[in-house]
Formats: structure tokens, C-alpha cells, sequence
């Protein structure tokens, strides 16, 4: 980009934005804008309307960012040609510029080469040029986070993982649960139009800046401080954050979680209707949104699920929960164990916690609101391998998110007289299948043992057992700050639970119980499976059995019953006994509509032991019915591409308020939506959509049928675009 300056000490200047980009990386971004990365240089060529004579009056420049720029903040850089510029003592981030080899002093042609250092604040900066007493502005850049420089507290050795966790528009999102592991297809478009000026917006009206600007400012060298920011930044439950959390319906004045396929579109929308809250997200939408914006500021960023997930509001690592001994939930816990829990992993150097880079790597930060960390809803950042080692002590939020992973799990039975019975301890439900996206690949990569040793083994109890240590060291401590009131159990007769929930075993019950699958669980179908009851005793059994079935929220909160059963068996000894239990769709269609899962839970009671009770749960992931998405012609850059969707009604009833949305970056811009007539039974609904790419490349295209029984049913084509 050439352009003439308003001063007179340039006669041109040329930024040479499309070979700099492309060298920083960003060329995605824009080729019109510079936009670099820290501690790496960039070339700009001008001519002077001068003669160019460094020894009689030096070339300066000054980088300034932010309001009330300072060089004792790192926030104004001021350097030259010859570099003999007076500086404060206690400058920070110094920029530098060198004479290219091309350039020519004596014409006033030059070469500019310049460097912001590796640790100067992320943002949009000014640049002037100063000769003799005119001073220019050269241009309006934008720095970013830079893993490809060895110098940035990002920097990350691997390309195939910059590639993947920096560069990569497109992912994939685990969900479902522990025994159903399923994924949805995510679209990140971090290098979608606008997506600079949205992110930079998204710092600039963070609480913290608002309070102090030029603190804010200058933190934002620091990607610890941009990542609790965006944390904080994503939800909007104590700020004008990105998305407004809701954890059931009705979803009045925006649209259910399960709608969005991608950040882009969230992202747009909040820009647009001026930093408002979008409606509405859950945790995976959270986790994707702030993924996408990590990786445009230039931080290493994937997203993670967490199975059995717990969420520990009392900070004791251990989690209660109550059952009536007709086998339902008796109350809410405040303590809860969600199907999944999904956050984002953040790659940086951690020197605020050891120097010798012991917790240096992936960092877990969580954009939904939980739990507050400093007065703010934010998580992280939580080094991923102080969570293994039990540091429980240490910041951002280790032990939440250790109790997430590793926390212990009471099963209380609440009698009808008031008493409860504890009918298991737990060590081994919560953190399983800890997921994310391969490298290059669409597969799953397990790093259930970055987060905690192999359950059931010495190792990991005696982690949790030292976890537990350093947790009432750190609950003391801030007691004596100030910055908590005293945990406390969630019952008053469970004083004993922290201490049982450490034993390294649990005895076997007398009774085993195990669930079957009769035929995969589908929308549409009946649920079909078996209760399996095996006894060890030496003698016959009779026994109570109450089954019950529940629509559940994956944030483990029940959102409708949907049947139960009491029925009286004998258990023979050494034999198992089959029971059949049989979900009809008819009656669990409509309470599923809005639920993630269906547990099955089924309380076993010893009729002449009635203090020996037995408790089995599953957590059913209702598999969605086929739906179809191809590609009929060659997509080629800035031409008409056509793609056909179908979808055929598997139920007997007619699916009404039928919708079909069709998104991807680079292919799409936003949304395309399309209203479509009610669907009778075991017909076919074909559409046919046509969109105009923008990018070239690989990139994915996401359909979404939406109706009054199926929620958001998705399915992705890969489209390679040709120029």
C-alpha cells in the first residue's frame, strides 16, 4: 500500500503489507493493514524529501499505544537512526529500526527495518518518524502475540502445533458423556473480516481498562493477564461480555447454545449491536468463542472436554450427592458433576510460578462463569501440570480445577425419616476421556494423564491426599486475608466425608450391578437396555429394585422426570439377573427436546438389610438421526457454489417449525438461514443452497436442521476452494 503523508518529511511511503503479513503470518488477516508479531522484524521503504544525513540529524521514531503512552509502562518506544536516543532508566519494550541494504541517505531513499521486541504490549499502535523538527505519522499498526519467536512468553517449537492451535480455522468440540463420546464440528474464523477491531474492542472495554487504561495497557505484554481478561471478557455475567449464559429454556430474545456452529458470527453480533451480550452460550460456545480470539491475538489455544466434569462450590475437593431411596435426585447439590465440561488449554511460559519453567506449557483457562477468581467471573490461567502434581496452593484457580478433574464423590441415600445413608464413595467417577482435537487430524487425542495419574493408583491417591493439604493451606491463608468465609460441607452430619473420600479403595459391594445396551440409543427410537444384578453372597437374595429415568441438562441438573419403576426380585447366588428396562419414544420425546441426556438410576435394597443399599447410574447420549450434506460443483474463489442438504422424518408425527442454517468461514459470511414447511412422517426435505467463497483453501461448511423434536442436528462437508 503506497500512500502520500499529510507532512512533508516522506515524500511516499510503502508498507509493504502484503510481504510483511505474509511473513508474520497475518496476511489472512488483511493485505492493506500492517499487522506484525512481536520480536520479529518488518521492512518499510520510503523516500525522504531530503538527503538523509543520520551523523547531522538523526531519523527518531516513536511506537505509542494506548491512552497516556509511557516508556516506563512499555506503552511508548521511542529509538532511531543513529540509536543514541535518551531514555528513561526504567524503559520498557524498546523497539529498534536498522537501514536496509537498499537504502540510499544520500537521495533520502531508505529501507527501514523494524523490530518491536518480543515482550512489548499486544494492540494497535502509532508509529511516528520525527526529522529535524517535523514529525510524521508513518502508520497505524497492529502488534500481535508470536509463537514463532523464541523470545515471546507464547512461543511454541513445533509448527505442526502452530499450525494447528494458531492457524487453524476449523476444529472440533467434544461432547455428550463418559460412555457416549460425540463431537460437533466448530468453525473459529479467527481470520473472518473485522476480527482485529472485534478483539482489540473486547480488550478495550474490559473492566480493567475501563478502571485504569494505561495499566490495562501496558499488563497486555503479559499473556497471563490477556488470558484472565478474555476469560472474563467471553461471559457476560459482571461485564458487557460476548455471550449471556443460560442453562435452560426458554431461550427468549436470542437462541438455544446448540444453534451456534462457530465464533464468528457470536463474535460479529456483539460488535455490532455495540458490546451487548449475545444470547445465548453454554459452556462449549464459551470455550469456542475465547479459543478463536486467543488464536487471533497469537496465543497457542485448543479446546478441552472434560468428562464427568465436577464443579466444587465449597472448595474441598470432595462432591455430594443425594438420592431418595426411590432412586431419583432427591435435592440439588450445590456441588454438581456435568456430563462434560468443556474450557480451553492456552500455551505460555508461567515465570510468576517458578523460573526454572517447571509450569511453563499448557495453561487451563475457562471463559464460563463458575465460580469467581478476584472478584471477577474468570478460571485460569491453571497450569495443566501443577494440576497433576496436587499444587493446589497455587494461582490461577488450580484447585477448582483440580476438584473438576479429581475430585472425590459421596452418594448420600436420603430416608424418609430424615436420615441419610452414605451408599458410596467414589474416587474414580469424575475426570474421564479428558479430550481434544488431534494435530492435522479430525481424532480424538485422550490426555487424561496431563491432568492426574492412573485412577486407582498409590500415585494419584496420594496426589489427591497432598491436593487436599495444600487446598486447606491455601483456604487458611486467604481466611486470614480475607478473601473467603469457611468452606463448609454441605451437610451438617457429613463431617467424616473429606477423610473417607481419601481411602485409596472402596469395598465391594455384595451386589454388583451393570448396565446393557440392548441397541444404540437414537432420537426418534426407543431406548432399550438391561440392568445387570450379580450377587456374591452364598445365599438367595431379596431385593427392592426402583428404576428411574430422567431428562438431564449436561450441566448434571435434572430438568424433568420421565418414568419410574419398584419392582421385587430374588438374586440368586452366583446367577445374574436380567432387567429389562424400556424407554418408549413416546414418552420421553418431549422432555428431551431441550435435555443433553437421559439417566437411568437404579437404587437396589437388601430387604432384610435395608441399611445395605446399592446404587448404579448411566448417563444416555440420544444419538441424532442421519442428516446429509454434499457438495454438487467445484467451489472456486468468488463464484456461485451450489450444495444440497437432506434430511428424512424418522418419527411417526409431523416435525414443525422446521429451520435449516447453513455457516463457515471463508464461505459464508455469517449466517445463511432458511425457513422450511412442516416435514410429515418418513418424508424427505431437500434443499439446495448456493454461497460465494472468499478465501481459497480447505475450509468446512456446517448444516444445521433445527424443528420442534430435533434440536440442531449437524452435519459438515469439507470444501476446497480453488482460485
Amino acid at each position: 500500500m503506497t500512500s502520500e503523508p499529510k507532512q512533508s518529511i516522506f515524500k511516499s511511503v510503502n508498507l509493504n503489507c502484503e510481504t510483511n503479513n505474509a511473513e508474520h503470518r497475518t496476511k489472512k488477516l488483511s493485505q492493506d493493514q500492517l499487522i506484525v508479531r512481536r520480536g520479529q522484524p518488518f521492512t518499510v521503504t520510503a523516500e525522504l524529501t531530503q538527503p538523509f544525513y543520520p551523523d547531522r540529524d538523526p531519523l527518531t521514531f516513536t511506537a505509542v499505544t494506548g491512552e497516556q503512552p509511557s516508556e516506563d509502562l512499555g506503552t511508548k518506544s521511542c529509538f532511531g537512526i543513529p540509536n543514541k536516543i535518551q531514555r528513561s532508566s526504567s524503559a520498557k519494550a524498546v523497539w529498534k529500526v536498522d537501514l536496509g541494504k537498499i537504502s540510499n541517505p544520500a537521495t533520502g531513499s531508505l529501507s527501514l527495518t523494524i523490530t518491536p521486541p518480543a515482550d512489548t504490549p499486544v494492540g494497535q499502535y502509532d508509529l511516528f518518524a520525527r526529522l529535524k523538527d517535523t514529525e510524521t505519522l508513518l502508520t497505524t499498526l497492529v502488534v500481535l502475540f508470536n509463537p514463532w519467536c523464541p523470545d515471546d512468553s507464547v512461543s511454541l517449537s513445533d509448527e505442526a502445533e502452530r499450525q494447528e492451535y494458531v492457524m487453524n480455522e476449523q476444529g472440533i468440540i467434544y461432547n455428550g458423556s463418559g460412555n457416549y463420546l460425540s463431537s460437533i464440528p466448530w468453525d473459529f474464523g479467527q481470520f473472518e473480516q473485522d476480527m482485529v477491531k472485534i478483539c482489540l474492542m473486547m480488550l478495550d472495554v474490559n473492566p480493567k481498562h475501563l478502571a485504569n487504561a494505561a495499566n490495562d495497557v501496558s499488563a497486555r505484554c503479559n499473556p497471563i493477564y490477556v488470558s484472565r481478561v478474555v476469560s472474563a471478557m467471553i461471559n457476560s455475567a459482571d461485564d458487557c461480555g460476548v455471550l449471556q449464559g443460560r442453562w435452560a429454556g426458554p431461550f427468549w430474545g436470542g437462541v438455544a447454545p446448540s444453534h451456534w456452529s462457530g465464533s464468528y458470527p457470536i463474535l460479529k453480533q456483539w460488535y455490532n449491536i455495540g458490546c451487548n451480550p449475545v444470547k445465548y452460550g453454554q459452556c462449549w460456545v464459551f470455550a469456542g468463542v475465547m479459543c478463536s480470539v486467543m488464536r487471533l491475538l497469537g496465543i497457542p489455544c485448543r479446546v478441552v472436554t472434560n468428562y464427568q466434569s465436577a464443579h466444587d462450590t465449597n472448595k474441598n475437593l470432595i462432591i455430594d450427592v443425594y438420592h431418595a431411596d426411590y432412586g431419583v435426585r432427591e435435592k440439588e447439590s450445590k456441588d454438581s458433576i456435568w456430563n462434560f465440561h468443556v474450557w480451553v488449554e492456552c500455551w505460555m511460559k508461567r515465570p510468576d510460578l517458578a523460573k526454572d519453567g517447571k509450569y511453563d506449557g499448557w495453561q487451563v483457562v475457562d471463559p464460563t462463569p463458575q465460580e469467581k477468581s478476584d472478584g471477577a467471573y474468570c478460571c485460569g490461567p491453571a497450569s495443566v501440570k501443577a494440576i497433576l502434581d496436587g499444587e493446589t496452593d497455587l494461582k490461577y484457580d488450580v484447585p477448582f480445577v483440580f476438584a473438576e478433574v479429581n475430585a472425590d464423590c459421596m452418594d448420600w441415600l436420603c430416608k424418609a425419616n430424615g436420615t441419610m445413608l452414605k451408599i458410596f464413595s467414589d474416587t474414580k467417577r469424575v475426570g474421564q476421556n479428558i479430550s481434544t482435537k488431534a494435530v492435522g487430524s479430525n481424532t480424538r487425542v485422550d490426555i487424561t494423564d496431563n491432568y492426574k495419574f492412573k485412577e486407582g493408583t498409590k500415585k494419584e491417591r496420594d496426589v489427591f491426599k497432598y491436593a487436599l493439604t495444600r487446598n486447606d493451606y491455601k483456604n487458611e491463608k486467604d481466611k486470614v486475608n480475607g478473601n473467603i468465609t469457611n468452606p463448609a460441607l454441605n451437610g451438617g452430619n457429613m463431617g467424616g466425608a473429606g477423610s473417607e473420600g481419601t481411602q485409596s479403595t472402596v469395598q465391594l459391594p455384595p451386589i454388583s450391578m451393570r448396565f446393557e445396551e440392548v441397541s444404540k440409543p437414537i432420537k426418534g427410537k426407543d431406548v432399550s437396555l438391561n440392568l445387570v444384578l450379580r450377587s456374591v453372597s452364598s445365599t438367595a437374595r431379596s431385593v427392592s429394585i426402583s428404576i428411574s429415568v430422567q431428562a438431564m441438562r449436561y450441566n448434571g441438573s435434572l430438568a424433568e422426570n420421565i418414568q419410574a419403576e419398584m419392582k421385587d426380585q430374588t438374586l440368586l447366588p452366583g446367577k445374574d439377573l436380567s432387567i429389562p428396562i424400556l424407554v418408549p419414544y413416546s414418552v420421553y420425546h418431549k422432555p428431551m427436546v431441550d435435555s443433553q441426556s437421559m439417566k437411568i438410576s437404579a437404587v437396589v435394597t437388601d430387604k432384610q438389610k435395608p441399611n445395605n443399599a446399592y446404587l448404579a447410574e448411566n448417563d444416555v447420549v440420544l444419538l441424532n438421526p442421519p442428516i446429509s450434506i454434499t457438495l454438487l460443483s467445484p467451489a472456486r474463489l468468488n463464484r456461485r457454489t451450489a450444495v444440497e442438504v437432506v434430511f428424512m422424518n424418522p418419527v411417526n408425527e409431523t416435525l414443525r417449525e422446521c429451520s435449516l442454517t447453513i455457516s463457515g468461514s471463508g464461505l459464508v459470511d455469517g449466517e445463511d438461514e432458511y425457513k422450511l414447511p412442516d416435514l410429515k412422517p418418513s418424508n424427505r426435505v431437500r434443499i439446495t443452497s448456493f454461497f460465494v467463497p472468499l478465501k481459497t483453501g480447505e475450509k468446512t461448511l456446517v448444516a444445521n436442521f433445527d424443528c420442534s423434536s430435533f434440536r440442531h442436528i449437524k452435519c459438515v462437508c469439507t470444501v476446497n476452494v480453488t482460485p
